[in-house]
């Protein structure tokens, strides 16, 4: 699409040195009425707000305040991750062989019963509490208290069994304290 000067240039009914001369004098106009607004804004004291720079201002402002956001949830992301690396490296390092298990241990885990294979030594020690099952991928694992105590500090959502050794007296009138009830019981 050729612009109005060229189709006059073209049909012959102006010349060059006039088109031009049209030209500049059409930018020395603009100019002067700038420089005219300009010289009245300062003369009254307005300040002539300038609305594409004011939005060009917001718009770094708000994408500034996106990757602030970003870079945030991305270092509570690499937190999390080396939270879950420590658990991993605690787990695999202090558990506790379980390969001659025969007795099956049953523990609630998300509203679902599971169930592990212990030696009786093991299943003592679980229902005394001197050892824990904690989450480790898909399956579980037995770590010593201490060790489950340190993973509590990390991600309590990672022990799913760590029993609490209470001796709790009985009341004077309860007519059953003579007949305690074991901690292993086997149904």
């Amino acid at each position: 699409m050729t612009s109005l000067k060229d189709q006059l240039l073209k049909a012959g009914l102006i010349d060059q040195a006039k088109a031009e001369k049209a030209a500049r004098e059409e930018r020395k106009n603009a100019h002067q009425k700038t420089a005219k607004a300009q010289k009245e804004a300062k003369r009254t004291g307005e300040v002539k707000v300038d609305e594409a720079k004011l939005l060009a201002e917001k718009a770094l402002q708000e994408q500034a305040e996106r990757s602030k956001q970003l870079n945030r949830q991305q270092r509570e992301q690499a937190e999390q991750k080396a939270i879950q690396a420590q658990i991993r490296q605690l787990i695999e390092m202090n558990r506790i062989d379980r390969r001659q298990g025969e007795i099956s241990y049953q523990f609630a885990d998300q509203n679902k019963i599971k169930k592990i294979f212990v030696t009786e030594l093991l299943q003592d020690r679980l229902a005394y509490g001197m050892i824990a099952i904690v989450r480790l991928g898909d399956g579980y694992e037995l770590v010593p208290r201490v060790v489950a105590e340190k993973i509590v500090q990390r991600d309590t959502s990672a022990v799913v069994v760590l029993n609490v050794n209470k001796n709790p007296t009985p009341a004077e009138e309860d007519p059953y304290a003579a007949y305690q009830i074991p901690d292993d019981l086997m149904w």
